[in-house]
């Protein structure tokens, strides 16, 4: 019996796709598995298949799913030889000025290389680091989703234990942890020490965001939940996206940056207005005083957002400023806080 040919007669580009192929390839051979006299089995239809751009492939090539690889010789379009990667299509030649390998990205992934000698060099390259940065994310989420109402605050990591800035930390995160609220800090010594140190003996959630940096620095002792990060931005977010105030307490450039970049967010509406308190007037005075007469007299700021900031040099009015706030802006915080 003679098998009808079976094929498509439509031009370029509309070609019959590699998984019609497969599928094209697969009929026929069902139609030779019991071949009769002269049919040969190790081909796919031959007496059926036309030549031409409608070719069907060998049933060996069909099987192994290949059809999706590299281009045949032929397959070419206006645009020239294309073949594609994942989400990536290249033609002409594109893939060998990106560097892009003629193996698919299975073969890549399975393939077995001997070891290097020191640290493999894809692990510095940016897709690599990418996944690292989203780890970092992903990490700092899970364990931070279930805080509750918190704090976060800011401040030299240079003061010493003992100090009158050391002490007012402490007293303000004391105070804090015991109207129910977490305290987050950047992990280190200093101020975040003070923090996390007064936010334990206030009996609330010590929370440490620490930084890898280049003089090491490590959790302090007291932090009941640390996360490590190697991204200052990843790190950054932790603080902004979990805390209902800051309290920003004498401090350097990294403070500095913490605090514009709060006050940036909140003028530019990609977070709430929530209080951002200055502590310590002795030390933020002047910088207030250049803003008003600077910023404001050059039109760089409008005068209302100088009231973003608060400046106090009490810890009661700073427990006072937040919880008003909270009450207003979040009371199921207010309760959750009271029930802690």
């Amino acid at each position: 019996m003679k098998l009808l040919p079976f094929r498509t007669d439509v031009p370029w580009p509309i070609q019959t796709s590699p998984a019609e192929t497969r599928i094209k390839a697969r009929i026929d051979r069902v139609r030779c598995m019991s071949p009769p006299v002269g049919c040969d089995a190790t081909r796919v239809n031959d007496e059926s298949t036309p030549t031409g751009s409608d070719q069907t492939i060998s049933t060996t090539e069909a099987d192994t799913g290949q059809g999706a690889g590299p281009p045949r010789s032929g397959e070419t379009g206006p645009g020239g030889p294309e073949r594609r990667s994942g989400r990536i299509v290249m033609r002409r030649d594109a893939a060998e000025r990106i560097g892009k390998p003629a193996t698919t990205e299975d073969e890549q992934l399975l393939e077995r290389r001997p070891a290097p000698r020191g640290r493999p060099e894809f692990v510095d390259s940016d897709p690599w680091r990418a996944l690292r940065i989203l780890s970092e994310f992903v990490e700092g989420f899970d364990a931070l989703a279930a805080v509750g109402p918190a704090v976060t605050i800011f401040g030299s990591a240079r003061v010493p234990p003992g100090s009158p800035d050391y002490e007012l930390a402490r007293d303000i995160a004391r105070r804090l942890a015991e109207h129910g609220f977490a305290i987050i800090t950047g992990g280190g010594p200093g101020i975040m020490e003070a923090a996390n140190r007064g936010c334990r003996e206030g009996g609330g959630l010590s929370i440490g965001c620490n930084i890898e940096l280049p003089h090491e620095q490590g959790l302090n002792a007291y932090v009941d939940l640390g996360i490590e990060f190697k991204y200052f931005f990843a790190r950054k977010t932790m603080f902004v996206k979990y805390a209902d105030a800051f309290v920003i307490m004498p401090g350097g450039f990294g403070t500095l940056d913490e605090l514009f970049e709060s006050l940036t967010l909140i003028q530019t509406g990609k977070i709430r207005d929530f209080p951002v308190v200055l502590v310590g007037s002795h030390y933020w005075k002047g910088m207030l005083d250049w803003m008003a007469s600077t910023q404001v007299a050059a039109g760089a700021i409008d005068k209302a957002d100088l009231d973003l900031l608060k400046l106090t040099d009490d810890a009661g009015e700073v427990v006072d400023i937040i919880r008003t706030y909270v009450a207003r802006a979040h009371p199921e915080d207010v309760a959750e806080a009271e029930i802690r």
